[in-house]
């Protein structure tokens, strides 16, 4: 096998299962940036898998190619909602975020296992039938070893999720919206003073972190499982919300990081396929993923400065 060979599978791996973490991660930056923790994008990911694989199992024959696409925006909305949860409880009625979120957490699978015995009176769903393939960019693809290792036989979501990345540090740093948000997860006094509605900036910020999460679990379980089932969703939330503070609550910070998860993910798939990790029990590139996770948190965390209302509840009256 060619160095070209083994990088273009390298890197086609790893956006694949980047994407979902970019979307979520992002999603959860949003979140904390208005001064919401949301430990709960496992939860919210879990929604968005299980929304997005009903849809293209029941709309495959009427919207073709087009089904895994729109089913990622249907995941988007069930996150959306999912997420309204939790903005309630701890923008209304002051909840601990760090209990609220883990409810989601908890309350996600058995809440999507059981509207799948519903459905389809078994524990899991069937396969899917339209996925998100393979992709050759036009031109791109024909550039020599460049082309052959970023642009032929790639996953376009990978591409798509570090535009997000792009538009989202803009969106949060160069805009007045981003502004306003920031300003409710630094200083929520100061914004209410300046006639900035604290209440309804954080519920935006939860509301996008729940769009982009269950965008996120939708595109994972369209790419990466094909199917629904308790175990689908197992992990990535919270590689996710590692990811963003490994990114220093920065959308591209964020991405980077996601990338790097990503590729450490990908390797227990092809690491067989590479003649470096061939040797190396398939066992030990599985858990790679979680023992860096557990590693980078302990070793970032301390170092990581979130927002300073970040997790603080805000009553008006004060």
């Amino acid at each position: 096998m060619s160095l070209t060979t083994i990088l273009a599978l390298m890197v086609s791996s790893m956006l694949i299962y980047a994407t979902p973490l970019i979307f979520t991660s992002i999603g959860g930056t949003f979140s904390e940036r208005g001064g919401i923790v949301n430990v709960g994008l496992e939860g919210i990911m879990v929604m968005g898998a299980f929304s997005g694989v009903v849809f293209n199992l029941e709309f495959a024959s009427t919207f073709g190619k087009a089904t895994p696409w729109l089913a990622v925006l249907v995941g988007g909305i069930v996150g959306i909602l999912f997420s309204i949860i939790h903005a309630a409880a701890t923008i209304n009625f002051r909840a601990d975020h760090v209990i609220s979120g883990t409810v989601l957490n908890l309350m996600a699978p058995s809440l999507a296992v059981f509207l799948t015995k519903v459905l389809y009176n078994k524990g899991q769903t069937d396969n899917i039938q339209e996925s998100f393939g393979k992709f050759n960019f036009p031109l791109l693809s024909d550039i020599p070893i460049i082309g052959q290792i970023f642009f032929k036989n790639t996953s376009i979501l990978g591409y798509i999720a570090i535009l997000v990345a792009f538009v989202s540090w803009f969106v949060l740093f160069k805009t007045r919206f981003g502004l306003r948000l920031r300003s409710v997860g630094e200083h929520p006094q100061a914004a209410d003073t300046l006639g900035i509605n604290v209440y309804l900036m954080r519920y935006l910020g939860v509301m996008i972190s729940g769009f982009l999460g269950g965008m996120g679990g939708a595109i994972y379980a369209q790419s990466i499982s094909v199917n629904f089932a308790v175990t689908t969703i197992l992990g990535p939330g919270f590689i996710a919300l590692a990811a963003m503070i490994f990114g220093k609550w920065n959308p591209i910070g964020a991405m980077l990081a996601s990338l790097f998860f990503g590729l450490s993910q990908s390797l227990a798939v092809i690491g067989g396929q590479l003649p470096l990790l061939s040797s190396i029990p398939k066992v030990y590139l599985q858990i790679a993923p979680y023992v860096l996770t557990v590693v980078v948190l302990a070793v970032f965390f301390g170092q990581a400065v979130a927002p300073k209302a970040d997790g603080v509840n805000y009553i008006k009256s004060k």
